[in-house]
């Protein structure tokens, strides 16, 4: 498993009974998580509880009142986070592991060469990796189909003091963008995605990932360039197994050369005894 062990700001205090319990800087939420089916016992303390509906959806109790949002900090990289509809507080802390190991490759490849390292995130939601990926060097092309998210997204990098990076926000369609990419002869170093299990774009596209994963992947690979680093696929989607992400990468970018690895994506539990699986990544990545 891939673990994001490396918090301070934030920690799952306990998790069980199909819900979490967790530490965001100085804010103790409820949340629900399907994966947490073992018991566990019924928490002391929390500031707010997101209560799912029986017809879907679902809302927030608050147990005191909390700031619209506050920020909290990984290492050099300060976001911001709130309560959202719908149980999403706008990080998803398991990806610090994915963005230690870009940022690394990135600082490696930079010390090595003066040439740029560009890359690609697609659903890049509110800019966790896009953040770290500028902070290590690399210039970014963001793109969500999202405005409000691409919003935030800008707002996490000034927190971290990073707007003045090269990193260009884009709201689109993953699949438009990068067909035209391609029509345009761009070509990127690293290419990172955190596709959904389904959604739709800003005009209506319909995207499902069982139909449009190895598409879109396939479309990618024709955009990296001869230097290319990396290809990260990361999928939080039920049933699609890390074996699934790693064939579709040896399939679509193994003809490159390589390595390629794929496993679940966790965060530890309390003392550490237990894991939190998260979804699951897939990495094409050459050596350094």
């Amino acid at each position: 498993m891939y673990l994001s062990n490396g918090w301070k700001d934030f920690e799952i205090i306990d998790a069980g009974n199909g819900e979490k319990l967790e530490r965001w800087g100085d804010v103790v939420l409820l949340r629900p998580d399907p994966q947490a089916v073992w018991p566990m016992k019924q928490p002391d303390y929390f500031d707010a509880h997101y209560l799912r509906s029986s017809s879907g959806g679902g809302e927030w109790d608050f147990k005191r009142r909390l700031p619209e949002s506050w920020t909290i900090r990984y290492k050099d990289l300060r976001f911001i986070v709130r309560p959202t509809g719908f149980k999403h507080t706008g990080l998803f802390p398991e990806q610090a592991v994915n963005w230690d190991f870009m940022r690394g490759f990135v600082e490696k490849y930079k010390d090595k060469t003066d040439e740029p390292f560009r890359v690609l995130n697609l659903f890049a939601y509110t800019g966790g990796a896009t953040a770290a990926l500028a902070a290590a060097g690399a210039e970014v092309v963001h793109v969500d189909a999202a405005k409000g998210m691409v919003a935030w997204a800008k707002n996490n990098l000034a927190e971290s003091g990073l707007s003045d990076k090269p990193v260009r926000f884009i709201i689109d369609d993953a699949l438009k963008f990068v067909q035209r990419e391609k029509r345009r002869g761009r070509e990127y170093e690293g290419i990172l995605m955190d596709p959904p299990s389904y959604g739709r774009g800003p005009t209506g596209e319909m995207w499902r990932i069982e139909e449009g994963l190895f598409p879109l992947v396939s479309e990618c690979s024709d955009l990296l360039s001869k230097n290319a680093g990396f290809f990260l696929i990361n999928s939080y989607t039920t049933g699609l197994a890390p074996t699934v992400v790693r064939n579709v990468l040896k399939v679509a970018v193994g003809k490159r050369g390589g390595k390629i690895e794929s496993d679940e994506i966790g965060l530890p539990i309390g003392d550490g005894k237990l894991t939190l699986p998260c979804g699951c990544t897939g990495r094409w990545y050459r050596e350094l």
